[in-house]
Order: structure tokens, then C-alpha cells, then sequence
């Protein structure tokens, strides 16, 4: 499956591509660097792997990821926020064995914010759509089933979409959304019912 552009330009913003090359450390601030998942940075003698090659190993994971988070039409403008992100931060780590939850980590964050941001600024209309259309070349979510995971709070919707579409275990939804286990169980299980009670009454 081909996926999108991984970015395209936009007035303002750097541009990415799987050929670009990783800029030099210095050429970013550290007030402009994400926080970084614990446990990555190790020890300096370890060597991480070119960003070109961590791009390619992990796009197609976190672009699932986020086309079932924040949907098809957001996922592109998430997906782009998540890669500049671990590109800024990306010469600070120096751990190769844990890179998929740190980059799922970010991708999880962009997700949460991207739900508030939607909130604070959503205008109220007359109907609420009843299905949301998948991305050209892109796997479709049945549509009810698409517009209920939407409707479910940020972080439940995280969660489920790390467990159930990912796969992740308890331990991993835990750790790239940054809290603990017994946490991500409950936001699981209260997303998994609302969403059931959600295709009940559809």
C-alpha cells in the first residue's frame, strides 16, 4: 500500500520527505525540542540509526495509528506534526531498542492535542455527520463504527485505537501515553463501553 506524501509545503512550516537529510543538532533550539519518552536516552556509545531508515521502519505504524486517532483528513497534518517533532529531538537519543513507543509517545500527544484544539474551536451545526470517509488508498473503518471512535474522549480513544487496532499490550498503551497501566486498562474499558453502547442504539 502507498502511503501519502509524507508532508506537503505549507507557507511557514519546514517540509519533510523520507530523502531529506537530518539536520545537525545544532540547528534546533532545546526550548524547541518535545519531551522525550524515559528510558531512551541511554548510554552515547550506542549508535541510533539514520532518520531516513527510523522514517521508513515506523511511518506506516504511526500513520495507522492516527488515521484511526484523529481520522483520514487529519491524519496527514498529525502525521507531519509527530516526524518534525522526532526530527527536532531526534539527535538527543541515543537508544535504538525502544524508538517504536517513543515515536507512538509523540503520535499519541499530537492526537490528544489535535481532539482539544478540534473542541475548543468546533462551531456547532445542524447535523452531525453519520459517516466519515476514508482517505483515497487508504484501509476504511466501518463508517459507524469510525464516527463512534470519534466520539469518544481524547484519551480513550488513544487508548482503544493502541490496544485494538495496534495491537499494543497494556504495558505499551501505558507507557507512549505516559501514564500508568491501570490507567490505560480503564480508559480501554470505559471507551470499549461507551463504544458498545454507541453501535447498540446505532
Amino acid at each position: 500500500m502507498a502511503w501519502p506524501h509524507l508532508l506537503s509545503p505549507q507557507v511557514g512550516r519546514p517540509t519533510l520527505s523520507p530523502q531529506t537529510a537530518v539536520p545537525a543538532t545544532s540547528q534546533f533550539h532545546a526550548k524547541d525540542r518535545p519531551r522525550v519518552v524515559r528510558g531512551v536516552v541511554a548510554s552515547p556509545t550506542v549508535e541510533l540509526p539514520p532518520f531516513s531508515d527510523f522514517l521508513d521502519e515506523h511511518r506506516g505504524t504511526v500513520y495507522r495509528f492516527l488515521t484511526a486517532a484523529v481520522g483520514p483528513h487529519e491524519a496527514d497534518d498529525c502525521f507531519q506534526d509527530t516526524f518534525l517533532a522526532a526530527l527536532r529531538a531526534y539527535p538527543r537519543l541515543t537508544d535504538p531498542t525502544r524508538l517504536d513507543r517513543w515515536i507512538l509517545r509523540i503520535a499519541s500527544r499530537k492526537a490528544i492535542d489535535h481532539h482539544r484544539a478540534v473542541g475548543r474551536r468546533a462551531v456547532p451545526s445542524g447535523r452531525v455527520p453519520e459517516r466519515v470517509a476514508a482517505a483515497a488508498g487508504q484501509p476504511e473503518l466501518d463508517g459507524e463504527l469510525q464516527a463512534a471512535v470519534a466520539s469518544l474522549p481524547p484519551k480513550q480513544r488513544v487508548a482503544v485505537v493502541h490496544r485494538h487496532v495496534l495491537d499494543r499490550s497494556y504495558a505499551d498503551v501505558a507507557e507512549v501515553m505516559g501514564i500508568s497501566e491501570e490507567a490505560a486498562r480503564a480508559n480501554v474499558y470505559q471507551g470499549l463501553k461507551s463504544l458498545r453502547q454507541l453501535m447498540t442504539e446505532s
